[in-house]
């Protein structure tokens, strides 16, 4: 979560203004020019390649070379809060390249991608072999030339330090960062074979982070009745993995890594998948299991190196992959201090408290709601 100050939380559920901000640059982020800014609309999402995209109606601004155009302009969106007797507290809402523009009466309308699609159009103009060494000195490299200037943020959990071996990279820069495959069908990505994933937040700043778990802090406790008027909730099982099966390639013809198994070991979990599938298969039928049904799926890295970096790559995947899907409706407050991959806690029903990792979210800048897409372990769900 953005950090706020205890003033703008309490603001939050409070009587509070909820101001809005832009500013556009077209030298990439060094200087910055204040705008006018109407309707605009933030979307942010973990599981989309930007993380963050919108649309606004900037008012008052040029275009063209010399003003808001879709080859060189930036846009960066601030939401503020505003309590009585206090200045605004502002919070990122993204930066954002601008993707395409409209002439309107006041300005101009555009629409907006996060910093990630910077990245993904600065592919190889040939094939690339990236030497081995640690994610922490190839991550910058390769995203510095993309985004010039711009640091790499480590989040714990991911550990920067974690050898790399050699690989080649046909074309496509994103995909070898975050968890592309080559030619080959073998996967590339470097968040995905150190158990992360990468983004660019809300301050426009390229992220590595662990993959988020309901066992991470909550950062935001919804009361029934107060910012949640009435949850929508729906379930899929789409994506539901109970077993993950890793291997990788010790790298430079060195014995290769695995298989490791990683499964749902929680026998108070729907997604149980046995005392041990693996060695004891019969398990569930011997011992009268008969509700246990395995979900298994593989994945394979030649970044992968060690049996304990493929256990960590594991233990993401799984986290990543119990989750019943279940979509909430917060029509009351929006908190812009939110995240995808943030932790809250919902009072779904009076007494009846469950934890939700945010997938997606969505908020009209300046306006009081918001809409959150959540995921929680099937572990959490209780009898209606």
């Amino acid at each position: 979560m953005l950090p706020l100050t205890d003033a703008a939380q309490r603001a939050l559920t409070g009587a509070s203004r909820r101001p809005r901000r832009a500013e556009w640059s077209l030298d990439g982020g060094r200087t910055w020019v204040p705008a006018k800014v109407g309707d605009s609309e933030v979307r942010a999402d973990r599981n989309a390649e930007c993380r963050y995209s919108g649309s606004a109606e900037l008012i008052g601004v040029p275009r063209g070379r010399t003003g808001i155009n879709s080859a060189t302009a930036r846009v960066r969106l601030w939401q503020g809060i505003a309590g009585p007797r206090m200045d605004p507290v502002w919070v990122p809402a993204g930066v954002y390249v601008v993707d395409g523009v409209e002439r309107t009466l006041f300005g101009a309308s555009v629409d907006l991608l996060g910093l990630e699609d910077v990245i993904r159009g600065a592919k190889f103009p040939t094939a690339r072999t990236i030497a081995a060494d640690t994610a922490g000195a190839i991550v910058p490299t390769l995203v510095g030339e993309a985004l010039p200037g711009l640091p790499v943020a480590w989040r714990p959990g991911v550990d920067a330090s974690t050898p790399v071996p050699q690989f080649v990279v046909e074309e496509d820069r994103w995909q070898a960062l975050s968890s592309g495959t080559d030619a080959s069908g073998n996967a590339t990505g470097i968040a995905a074979a150190i158990g992360g994933e990468f983004f660019c937040d809300a301050r426009g700043i390229p992220t590595m982070a662990p993959v988020p778990a309901l066992d991470d802090p909550v950062v935001w406790r919804i009361p029934y009745g107060v910012a949640l008027v009435k949850p929508a909730e729906k379930e899929t099982a789409e994506g539901l993995v109970n077993v993950w099966v890793i291997s990788g390639d010790a790298g430079d013809g060195a014995a290769a890594v695995g298989p490791v198994f990683v499964w749902d070991d929680d026998p108070t979990s729907l997604t149980y998948a046995g005392p041990d599938p693996i060695e004891d298969p019969l398990a569930p039928q011997r011992l009268g299991l008969t509700g246990v049904r395995l979900r298994v799926a593989r994945y394979s890295s030649a970044l992968i190196t060690s049996a304990a970096q493929a256990a960590a790559v594991g233990r993401a995947r799984l986290a990543d992959s119990l989750g019943v899907q279940q979509t909430l409706s917060f029509s009351s407050v929006c908190h812009p201090g939110l995240e995808p991959g943030d932790v809250v806690e919902v009072e779904v029903r009076p007494g009846e408290w469950q934890r939700h990792v945010i997938d997606s979210l969505s908020y009209s800048l300046g306006g009081a709601s918001m809409s959150c897409t959540t995921r929680t372990t099937s572990g959490r769900l209780r009898d209606q």
